[in-house]
């Protein structure tokens, strides 16, 4: 029976939480299996899975699909899914999957479509699947895919005898080291003839002519005539094998010219130059390249989902598990990364109409998400960051700027910062996207008149100065259509206007020309397709430009560096939050609340501490000089840099305790991230080897430690309440909740591969049944095991399912205002008729609740976590919270 006959009402049960498994070999479908048991004790909805459509060998997150119709083997196939599936019915859970529409990863021929791709070039029935420039400015580059994955020059690989040309049966391939290739079927057909020829073999003569005029066999360029290149060549491959296993003589003969092909290096030279690809040294990325990527990964290309056809193809195995009822709903990942994301939504929301739909859009915190979206909402971010931002005290921003600046000398202006990053990457890393942009600009200045005499460096100039001061990861304009929004134009106004303000050096009438353009005032072929790929760069520009380098370069407070979030805003009000929350239960009741995702650069846990330290700048100022000055011993000359050595104590405040092997994997990541002394396309050995020198000798020093461990003393304690009050937060604002494996107790993460360390769940679901038997007190008392947060969950999600009406579409959102000398440090708000969250926030030397109060509204109303019950009118604070950090009140029934 589908799993969603089972359930009464799908909307009623994501009024409860998702929890997210990552999955990977050593945690395969077996192993989730084992945990549905705990999780739905714990009171969990659905399991949220990350993507397990066949990825690449060797994958440890699931985001390099290889084959969308076919389940991971090493995850445990198809039998391994049906039967996590059938778990989940037996108890009643759903089941939500993160799917990958963007793009696909193109290792060896384990994606079949990629391979037959390089094979046949546009004659391949799946070239059309891929977003390829096959008419790339460079003439070399015309019609071939540029595949940068060589040591060195061609010319020199081919002469060191690193390229060969293998025979397998009916099939070649090119090698290098341990990398394989297609090879075109009519480029060896030259080879084949002399073969013959050798071999007195009219049968191969034969094979090789019809090798030679193959692509001569098709009428047309279509759908069909695709196919029926794909059956020739198919054909003629299965009659060399035949041939060559029937006739050992013509195989050896074939295989005797082969060798001899390899042993010139012209000839490997002249077959090279004759695929549907070009190999090239690794650096040529940065400025050729010929596909959209993900970002700047080389090995995987984006998809065109937007195509019908392939939108089909890559999402069947998906709808069929929604049609079936065996998924319940999907993540999107990368949404910004589609060509039209409003259009892959209706076509989805179309092909499974009852499915639960979230994005993974990160929204600035000015900006809201796209109402032509059909869509239940975001995957969190734009929550973890405002609820976030609750627990920074804005007055500790001056102290800590001027701290940030006094030690390492760096600038405080995050929005300089970004612009220096922006045009970083968009130099060293995304130049080849860039170039194809410029490439389309010169055309089109070419059909006007007016614009023609501009210099192709002028406009490459001016592309780049736009995208790097783009405010938001991408507009929505819709080219083809014709639609531009008000917000999309205003944001491309403000883009355009700062480019101009940093760089005068512009053509005032270029800028103006780019803006009719982005705006669709100028039309047509061209202009559409560059406004499209443009709106694609910009979301990889700010991923590459600020998520991974401008957050990894500025260090202020680090618990800010976080996706979709803002270093520059320093805290977040409790008015900005009510407000975020009573517009969300109006637009987005079901949209996604996230506090850790398997792509924050910190657990939860780890920025709550951090985020204290804002509460404490003068304690943390003297902690810090002092550290410094005692670890100064440790410096090799001038590395590491001071940035690092700041970021290295927040990140001990935010982790300990910590070993030196995680502490120094992360460290060398975070300067390769930043690209300053350092970086992963040119490493810096002197640099990284002084930098691991330090962080080791650091954590070695034992009076160091004992220093920080004094300090984390008088931060733990408002720190934990802090974690406390975010728990209680997602699980009872407007949406829904979800939560990162592991989460249930103390996070301690930082970004992946950090976060994606095995799980205790046998210790989480001990905890869990010795939890019942505890007092409010008790639970208090093994605070150090993460035990209150574990009760929290437990106790908001049976909440969450015993007042159903108050949660979801229909339960109301009010916010609740204390009064007295501490208001401000309380956020308190109400979820329907019958329940209240209560939780606290900035403790740190903020003195005791005496004098402040919350009106509670008419009833009985019984504390969760305490089983208090309290009158209706006027609470103290200090009693409600004097049990236990957080509260959670339900109205009482009336007898």
């Amino acid at each position: 029976m589908p799993l969603r006959q089972t359930l009464e009402d799908l909307s009623l049960l994501l009024r409860l939480a998702t929890y997210r498994l990552q999955l990977r070999p050593e945690f395969d479908f077996e192993a989730a299996s084992e945990v549905v048991d705990y999780l739905r004790e714990l009171g969990i909805s659905h399991v949220y899975c990350s993507p397990y459509l066949q990825s690449a060998p060797g994958s440890t997150h699931g985001y390099d699909t290889v084959d969308y119709h076919q389940v991971s083997q090493e995850l445990g196939g198809e039998e391994g899914r049906k039967k996590l599936v059938q778990k989940l019915a037996e108890v009643g859970l759903g089941q939500v999957l993160d799917i990958v529409p963007n793009h696909m990863a193109i290792t060896g021929h384990y994606n079949q479509w990629w391979w037959d791709t390089l094979e046949n070039g546009q004659a391949s029935r799946y070239a059309p699947y891929f977003d390829i420039d096959w008419n790339a400015p460079e003439e070399r580059l015309r019609n071939k895919v540029l595949l940068p994955i060589l040591e060195d020059h061609s010319g020199r690989v081919i002469e060191a005898g690193k390229l060969t040309l293998q025979r397998s049966e009916g099939n070649f391939v090119l090698r290098y080291y341990d990398h394989t290739f297609p090879v075109a079927p009519e480029s060896v057909s030259e080879l084949l003839e002399s073969c013959a020829q050798r071999a007195g073999s009219p049968e191969l003569s034969f094979l090789a002519d019809a090798l030679a005029h193959l692509r001569q066999s098709i009428a047309a360029t279509n759908w069909a005539g695709l196919n029926a290149h794909h059956r020739n060549k198919e054909t003629i491959r299965r009659l060399l094998a035949r041939l060559c296993s029937e006739r050992p003589e013509i195989a050896a003969a074939i295989d005797s010219g082969v060798a001899a092909l390899n042993a010139d290096s012209d000839r490997v030279d002249a077959l090279l130059m004759r695929q549907n690809y070009r190999l090239s040294r690794w650096r040529t990325a940065a400025t050729e390249i010929v596909y959209r990527r993900f970002f700047d990964i080389n090995s995987l290309v984006g998809v065109r989902v937007e195509d019908e056809f392939v939108f089909a193809d890559t999402h069947a195995l998906i709808l069929q598990w929604l049609r079936a009822g065996q998924l319940d709903g999907v993540r999107v990942d990368h949404a910004d990364g589609l060509r039209d994301p409003a259009q892959y939504f209706r076509r989805l929301r179309s092909a499974a109409p009852e499915a639960w739909v979230v994005a993974e859009k990160i929204l600035q915190p000015e900006e809201s998400l796209a109402d032509d979206w059909t869509i239940s909402g975001t995957t969190g971010y734009d929550f973890l960051n405002l609820a976030g931002g609750l627990f920074v005290d804005p007055h500790g921003e001056a102290p800590l700027n001027e701290l940030y600046r006094v030690f390492t000398g760096e600038p405080v202006d995050f929005g300089a910062i970004v612009y220096e990053k922006k045009s970083q990457v968009l130099r060293d890393i995304l130049g080849g996207d860039v170039n194809r942009l410029t490439a389309l600009l010169v055309q089109i200045c070419e059909e006007h008149r007016n614009y023609r005499d501009y210099t192709r460096h002028e406009l490459h100039q001016a592309i780049r100065a736009v995208l790097a001061c783009f405010p938001v990861y991408r507009t929505y304009v819709r080219a083809e259509s014709g639609e531009v929004s008000q917000a999309d134009s205003q944001t491309i106004s403000r883009a355009l206007d700062a480019a101009r303000a940093l760089r005068a050096d512009l053509d005032e009438r270029l800028i103006d020309f780019l803006r009719d353009i982005l705006t669709l005032q100028v039309r047509g072929a061209l202009e559409n397709e560059f406004v499209m790929a443009f709106q694609q760069l910009t979301a990889a520009t700010m991923a590459k430009g600020v998520e991974d380098t401008a957050f990894y370069s500025y260090f202020r407070l680090i618990s800010l560096n976080e996706v979709g979030g803002n270093p520059g805003r320093f805290g977040v009000s409790v008015e900005e939050f009510h407000k975020w929350c009573s517009e969300t239960q109006a637009r987005q009741p079901y949209t996604m609340l996230s506090t850790s995702t398997h792509d924050t650069k910190r657990g939860e846990d780890v920025r709550s501490r951090i985020s204290a330290l804002s509460e404490m700048a003068p304690a943390w100022t003297e902690a810090v000089m002092r550290w410094t000055a005692a670890n100064a011993l440790y410096r090799t000359g001038d590395m590491p840099d001071r940035k690092a050595e700041y970021l290295l104590y927040q990140t001990l405040v935010g982790v300990w305790p910590i070993s030196v092997e995680r502490a120094v994997e992360y460290m060398r990541k975070a300067a390769r991230e930043g690209k300053e002394r350092t970086s992963w396309v040119e490493p810096n050995p002197a640099y990284e080897e002084a930098l691991e020198k330090f962080v080791a000798s650091v954590l070695g020093d034992a009076a160091f430690v004992a220093d920080l461990e004094v300090f984390l003393e008088l931060l733990l304690p408002a720190a934990q309440t802090s974690s406390l009050a975010l728990a209680l937060l997602k699980l009872t604002a407007p949406g829904v909740p979800d939560l990162y494996q592991g989460c249930e107790l103390w996070d301690l993460n930082l970004v992946d591969p950090d976060n994606r360390r095995p799980v205790d769940f046998a210790l989480r679901l001990r905890l869990l049944s010795e939890a019942d038997q505890l007092t409010a007190e008790q639970i208090m008392a093994r605070a150090g095991e993460g035990l209150p947060k574990l009760w929290i969950i437990r106790q908001a999600l049976r909440t969450r399912a015993a007042h159903s009406q108050c949660f979801g579409a229909e339960g109301a959102y009010s916010a609740l205002w204390a009064t007295g000398p501490k208001a401000g440090s309380l956020v308190a708000f109400r979820r329907g008729e019958d329940v209240i969250t209560v939780v606290p926030r900035l403790l740190i030397g903020a003195g005791s609740w005496e004098g402040s109060s919350l009106e509670l509204p008419p009833g009985t109303w019984e504390n969760q976590f305490t089983g208090e019950r309290i009158g209706e009118g006027k609470a103290e604070i200090s009693a409600l919270l004097s049990r236990f950090p957080v509260a959670l009140l339900t109205r009482v029934k009336s007898e």
